[in-house]
């Protein structure tokens, strides 16, 4: 009889096992790890690609002569705009309102007193870089730029309390800042293998994280980078929550009022 109790007091463990979530698998970065190797930062500066909006102000020694790069066109930019999104080629970028530039279908942007510009796959300083070819010392003396992302923004969804897209005014956020600003995972976010989704230079990139681990610091992925979709496939318990809750509650107590039912008809025994 002992025996037996045994084994039914290890199947009624079991059942209240699997409707159990441990803290451990909640946890992030678990385990202990070398903060020292750790500790240098591993960022890749943000590329330019097709449909960002570029802002771009140029100033130098000169205001006046610096004026004419900083012109806005509205009305053309407004055109241009509307041609991309009704999902016509747009041939060619204006300038877009407070000094932003549409980068095109191309890559190139149009930009005043210089032309076409291709810009795609080029870092805001490696853009600096040929602005200063084509500006300094020739149309402008000592010419500098401000030059910012205008639509810095990525995309959160499946299991997280808020998804949806963001907008990064720092144009710098990692993978953990990014949870936090939708609310963090929910209970069921699958927490070892978050998927990231980047588009480079005509490729499309898939990368993998599990927050759970030390090393993802190390990851190319562990800082996003703009236009990047982020998904939180869910857990094995999700599947059995998606079951009506009064069923699920209903079947749980009545396995362990018959488990108990089963016990003391043989403590009487």
């Amino acid at each position: 009889m002992k025996k037996r109790l045994f084994y039914l007091l290890i199947i009624l463990g079991g059942v209240l096992i699997q409707a159990c979530t441990t803290p451990r698998e909640l946890r992030y970065l678990q385990g202990s790890f070398d903060t020292a190797a750790l500790r240098n930062v591993v960022y890749k500066s943000q590329t330019i690609q097709k449909n960002d909006q570029l802002s771009i102000v140029v100033y130098s020694d000169n205001p006046v002569a610096t004026a004419r790069f900083n012109q806005t066109v509205g009305a053309t930019a407004a055109v241009n705009i509307g041609t991309a999104i009704g999902g016509e080629i747009n041939p060619s970028s204006a300038a877009l309102p407070s000094g932003g530039y549409l980068v095109s279908n191309d890559g190139n942007i149009e930009f005043p007193e210089i032309g076409r510009l291709h810009v795609e796959g080029l870092t805001k300083d490696q853009l600096v870089d040929l602005l200063n070819s084509k500006l300094a010392d020739t149309l402008l003396k000592h010419p500098y730029y401000s030059i910012r992302f205008l639509n810095f923004k990525i995309t959160m969804v499946g299991e997280v309390n808020r998804p949806g897209m963001y907008t990064i005014p720092s144009e710098r956020v990692n993978i953990i800042e990014a949870i936090g600003m939708a609310g963090d995972l929910t209970f069921y976010g699958l927490r070892n293998n978050i998927m990231v989704i980047r588009e480079s230079n005509g490729q499309r990139q898939f990368g993998h994280l599990d927050i759970t681990n030390p090393a993802i610091f190390n990851s190319p992925f562990f800082y996003l980078q703009q236009n990047d979709v982020v998904i939180v496939d869910l857990n094995k318990r999700k599947v059995s929550a998606n079951d009506n809750q009064l069923i699920r509650n209903v079947s749980l107590a009545g396995t362990i009022v018959s488990t108990f039912a089963i016990l003391i008809s043989i403590l009487r025994r």
